[in-house]
């Protein structure tokens, strides 16, 4: 049994390792949980004695089997609380995560399996993001950033790279939502900046929005 700090760290080293191809540095964990490096340090040792991480100094830190089994688990809960938050609770997109940090824990693996089945058994949660299924398979659609969408080109947000409450905020107050169909009208050369096409509703969006948008062309 483990603590919900233990989980914490293996769901933060499994997510930052989806986009590092090698080990996951000790202080990019420090800087996404919060925390003092010192703390890593001392929980990742912990960790490494559970055999739920290989750890070699200086190296950073990769996830054993075990370890990811465990990180897998925590996300797809994670993941379905958030969906059940979100169409039967009817929260807004941008309220559930903490929420959903929360509900992750819960150790029932009855609960989990009966609340999936409740929710008609969905792939994805209100993010965009694949939800793992019992075995802990992901079906990951194909995905691109809408900053690398051509002009007069048109594509469907699928998804969002950040997640946080004032970024979804954002896409609330310029109507951008999952599903939303988007064309690009133009691109400015100075700052990346697109000029985008949404419900007959023209809208201009920095490079960065643009580079946290997770679309599919048509």
């Amino acid at each position: 049994m483990l603590s919900q700090t233990e989980e914490n760290y293996l769901k933060t080293i499994y997510n930052l390792g989806l986009s590092n191809s090698k080990s996951v540095n000790t202080t990019l964990i420090a800087k996404n949980l919060e925390t003092k490096p010192s703390s890593v340090t001392d929980m990742i040792q912990k960790l490494a004695e559970k055999e739920l991480i290989n750890y070699e100094k200086y190296k950073g830190v990769s996830l054993t089997f075990n370890g990811k089994k465990i990180a897998v688990e925590v996300v797809r809960k994670h993941r379905l609380w958030e969906v059940f938050l979100v169409n039967k609770l009817h929260y807004n997109w941008d309220e559930v995560h903490d929420l959903a940090e929360q509900l992750e824990h819960v150790k029932s693996d009855t609960l989990i399996s009966r609340l999936e089945a409740f929710l008609d058994f969905p792939k994805h949660d209100p993010h965009g993001d694949p939800i793992p299924d019992e075995n802990g398979n992901i079906a990951h659609h194909k995905q691109v950033m809408l900053s690398s969408v051509d002009i007069n080109n048109s594509c469907i947000v699928i998804g969002v790279k950040d997640s946080s409450s004032t970024f979804l905020k954002f896409l609330d107050n310029v109507n951008i939502k999952l599903g939303s169909t988007l064309k690009i009208i133009s691109k400015e050369e100075f700052d990346q900046s697109i000029l985008i096409e949404n419900n007959n509703s023209l809208i201009s969006i920095s490079n960065q929005i643009s580079n946290n948008l997770f679309v599919k062309n048509l």
